[in-house]
């Protein structure tokens, strides 16, 4: 019997799809503060697959883990998004590729 250890916070509902596929889950559920120390490494790591793929699906991933983030701070996606769209207001998007070289102060 081979076994592969992972030891990394998952999706919810992938220890069913391991037992589905006849394999066995060994999971611990983790509490509120663990659970954010590894909310911030899973960021981390959805991070760097997107940036090594490119894929879209990587940054559907992100943003998974950021609405874990968000839940696990009491922060609603409504609200967050209000938090966006006000900072995007006040000092815009990232849209036109700009790029600021320097700020020569007078």
């Amino acid at each position: 019997m081979k076994s592969i250890e992972y030891n990394k916070l998952v999706r919810d509902k992938i220890p069913e799809i391991i037992e589905k596929a006849g394999n066995q889950a060994i999971v611990e559920k983790v509490g509120e503060s663990q659970l954010i120390r590894l909310l911030n490494k899973k960021l981390e790591e959805e991070l760097t697959e997107y940036l090594e793929s490119g894929n879209v699906e990587e940054l559907a991933d992100l943003v998974e883990v950021l609405y874990g983030i968000l839940d696990h701070k009491g922060v609603s996606i409504e609200e967050f998004e209000r938090i966006r769209q006000e900072k995007n207001e006040k000092r815009g998007a990232f849209r036109e590729g700009l790029v600021l070289i320097k700020v020569i102060e007078e």
